[in-house]
């Protein structure tokens, strides 16, 4: 189970220091203030990272609890709630936001584009009564990334929050939480950031804080109430046991990005992808997307004579290779390269592409191009 080859949009590869750090000798996190001390500090990193003073928690529990926390902690019944719709999980927010009594109303659009913000200020000018809204930065099942400096200012415009799923792209894509007025961001410990999965990021602005704090009823439940962080660090007190060795593991992979620096990360992901989706058009093979691509995960079509199932079968069965197809209506016809965190490295890209390249051609695929000569053609 261990020695497989894992090329998949999180959990990505884990370096070897952030798996030793996390076997590290640890102490009560309870009692603790020292470990208090070591957590802020992790968060601040990570504010600096994202580019935002707001506070920032991390959540233990991967991704989606980040998801459904936030729609916990703000909806109340009744409340109308804009979901901005172009993907899988930015369409699955309204499940979320009915589970605690709110109205969700879709923003939908093309899911082969990202959103387009001429679109969306029509339809505010029309109807903008809502209390937030919730929108997904990279959609990993398509891969479509959306422009967060342009739509989270136009929501603020409206007095809308705002709810972001960066997920799958923070620290993958750039990310400017107070400049583009994000209220609440979310992100998760095995994509980008290369960590073990469990937990989750959380960013929360003041503006947040306020209405979860004047809200007329009680939050449903306990550990999806955003509230329960407040003043944990004057306290010196977590509102549970926290994950101790999963959290060192998380700050030492956010030292990695801090050492090899933020701009020189997102400059590697950004050459990668680049070079990835010119080869696999050169290559014969069609990308899902029209436009809006993000930079850490390329979904492409894959020929029905072949079947995205079958392939991403092959090469387990024949590579020791675990590469992903999508979900719902894409699972057998989009195959997913995930070039994400310690993923989007040159020697591990050129081997995933090797063993899709081989793997096709083994099952039928009629090219007589190399799909690694022509990324190296690309990546400069």
């Amino acid at each position: 189970m261990n020695n497989k080859i894992v090329y998949t949009p999180g959990p990505t590869d884990v370096r070897e220091n952030v798996r030793l750090a996390r076997a590290t000798k640890t102490t009560n996190p309870d009692i603790d203030k020292d470990f208090v001390n070591f957590y802020k500090n992790t968060c601040d990193k990570i504010g600096k990272i994202i580019n935002t003073k707001n506070d920032i928690y991390i959540l233990s529990g991967e991704g989606i609890l980040g998801l459904e926390a936030a729609c916990a902690s703000l909806t109340e019944q009744g409340d109308r709630v804009l979901v901005i719709d172009n993907g899988i999980f930015g369409e699955g927010f309204k499940d979320f936001i009915s589970m605690y009594g709110g109205e969700a109303v879709l923003f939908s659009q093309d899911y082969k584009t990202d959103i387009d913000i001429k679109s969306l200020e029509k339809f505010l000018e029309s109807d903008n009564n809502f209390k937030y809204a919730t929108v997904v930065h990279c959609d990993t099942p398509t891969g479509v990334l959306n422009d967060l400096s342009k739509i989270c200012p136009l929501l603020k415009k409206y007095g809308i929050l705002t709810v972001v799923d960066s997920v799958a792209a923070m620290v993958g894509e750039e990310l400017k939480v107070d400049e583009w007025m994000i209220d609440i961001v979310l992100g998760g410990s095995q994509k980008a950031i290369s960590a073990p999965a469990g937990l989750t990021i959380v960013s929360i602005s003041e503006d947040a804080k306020n209405i979860i704090k004047n809200k007329k009823s009680k939050i449903i439940g306990f550990y999806c109430n955003l509230s329960i962080w407040e003043n944990y660090y004057e306290k010196k007190s977590f509102p549970y046991t926290m994950p101790i060795s999963d959290i060192i593991g998380l700050d030492k992979a956010i030292d990695n990005v801090l050492e090899e620096g933020i701009q020189n990360v997102l400059a590697r992901h950004d050459k990668i992808a680049y070079a990835t989706r010119n080869a696999i058009k050169d290559y014969g093979l069609e990308l899902f997307l029209e436009k809006g691509y993000s930079n850490t995960v390329t979904a492409v079509k894959i020929p029905e004579n072949i079947g995205a199932l079958n392939l991403s079968n092959y090469m387990l069965e024949n590579h020791n290779t675990l590469v992903a197809t999508s979900l719902a209506q894409y699972k057998d016809k989009l195959l997913r390269i995930g070039h994400m965190g310690e993923n989007a490295r040159m020697e591990k890209i050129l081997n995933i592409l090797n063993i899709i390249d081989i793997s096709l051609k083994k099952m039928g695929l009629d090219s007589k191009y190399n799909l690694v000569d022509i990324f190296n053609k690309y990546y400069k």
